[in-house]
């Protein structure tokens, strides 16, 4: 749900952790339970399970592409997954679909709307198919027992409790979902739980609130209304998501146009290729390491991005580009012209903040400065190296060099994700 990048700097893809294998045996059992149940039993009410199945397929088909490296939701499949999960009747008439039917039909819907997008190399992750595996059993879980056995009726009726209480199981699902995926991202990239926690909670406020409100009045409708009842309040989630196609659209745009800028320094002859790239990619893997939410990281890798573009101002460009190298008061001199430039950009004033900010002892910095500062030199430094024990040597000058220029903390933060990459970042050629 959220908008959050999670690679580390070299893309290193860690061994499948005991927390993912507990996940995916969990999913792979329930589906395996369910496929089981289904074919044995039988499929109970094969229109309302196919008018679900269709929805939820339709939801996966709809998927609005994400910026690389983020996820792809599907609210309109998560919405009518949750609205089968917690259907008790069809127009009056009570339904008995059942737990291990309901994980059935929409797993199955989901791979039938995924075959487009793998088809054309696009597939949803595994990760995405067995959260909604398992929230959706959760659900299920939840409500199909009480109210097949009437207890949810007896105690709440069909008034404005049972919509209450649709809610509040909407809202554990949901906390189960954000649980589920910050433990999965724990697993696969050793980024603090804390702040991935937070930044999928944080998600629930925006679409994860209109996919559990649309699942609620979806079931409700249902009971009422029957199945005609589908497409009509489906409707207002089906436009959310396009209007969030076209922000997915000029987010994409605005950050095409924040590293057309930071490639300027480069094509000018100011700094060497990928310099920018590959201290925007080392900062964010440092500020996840630090706990840094989505919204904080997109600071920083903007600001890491544009940290050397007042080097444009320069008469004469610094050797390799390598302002780290520099005395203090002229690396100050560029951070400040780098500062006024980023503001007429039109960018966040806090990625300007952090442009300015830079070149400053650490203790006055904001984190997202610190960070930056600590890279830009880390990969300077590098460059000035050129043997194999470069990267050590930069290392070791960076955590000589923390009692006033660098943070502690940020520098064993950058050793740490630089332990985890299968070769150190540096420059090429």
């Amino acid at each position: 749900m959220t908008a959050a990048v999670v690679g580390t700097a070299a893309g290193r893809r860690h061994p499948v952790s005991p927390t993912v294998l507990g996940v995916y045996g969990a999913a792979g059992l329930l589906t395996l339970a369910g496929l089981g149940s289904t074919l044995w039993n039988g499929l109970a009410e094969p229109r309302i399970a196919l008018a679900f199945g269709v929805l939820v397929a339709v939801g996966e088909l709809a998927r609005w592409g994400a910026v690389p490296g983020e996820r792809e939701p599907a609210p309109l499949a998560a919405a009518g997954a949750l609205g089968y999960a917690l259907l008790g009747e069809n127009a009056g008439q009570q339904t008995h679909h059942g737990v291990l039917q309901t994980v059935t039909v929409v797993l199955a819907a989901a791979l039938a709307g995924a075959v487009p997008h793998v088809a054309r190399g696009a597939g949803p992750a595994l990760d995405h198919l067995v959260r909604r595996t398992l929230t959706t059993g959760f659900a299920a879980v939840c409500f199909q027992p009480l109210y097949n056995a009437d207890e949810l009726r007896n105690q709440f009726g069909s008034g404005p409790g049972y919509a209450l209480l649709l809610l509040l199981l909407l809202a554990l699902t949901a906390l189960c979902d954000a649980v589920l995926t910050a433990l999965i991202l724990r697993a696969r990239t050793h980024h603090p739980f804390g702040p991935l926690l937070r930044d999928e909670l944080r998600a629930l406020l925006h679409i994860g609130s209109a996919v559990c409100a649309t699942g609620a009045v979806i079931a409700l409708g249902v009971a009422v209304a029957g199945l005609w009842a589908l497409p009509v309040f489906c409707v207002p989630l089906l436009l959310t998501q396009l209007s969030f196609r076209r922000y997915a659209a000029v987010r994409t745009t605005y950050r095409q146009t924040i590293a057309s800028l930071a490639r300027a320094t480069e094509i000018a002859g100011y700094t060497s290729p990928g310099h920018a790239h590959r201290v925007a990619e080392l900062s964010c893997a440092v500020g996840r390491e630090l706990g840094l939410s989505g919204r904080e990281l997109t600071v920083l890798e903007y600001a890491a991005l544009m940290h050397d573009i007042g080097q444009l101002s320069l008469v004469d460009p610094v050797p390799e580009g390598a302002t780290a190298l520099l005395p203090m008061a002229e690396q100050r001199r560029i951070a400040l012209l780098g500062g006024a430039v980023v503001r007429q950009t039109g960018v966040p004033s806090a990625v300007a903040t952090v442009v300015e900010r830079q070149a400053d002892p650490y203790r006055e910095q904001p984190l997202s400065a610190r960070i930056v500062r600590a890279v830009n030199a880390y990969d300077d430094l590098v460059g000035e190296c050129a043997s194999a024990s470069g990267p050590l040597r930069a290392l070791e000058r960076l955590r000589l060099a923390t009692a006033y220029d660098y943070q502690p903390e940020v520098v064993e933060s950058l050793a740490r994700v630089l332990s985890r990459s299968r070769s150190v970042p540096g420059r090429k050629g």
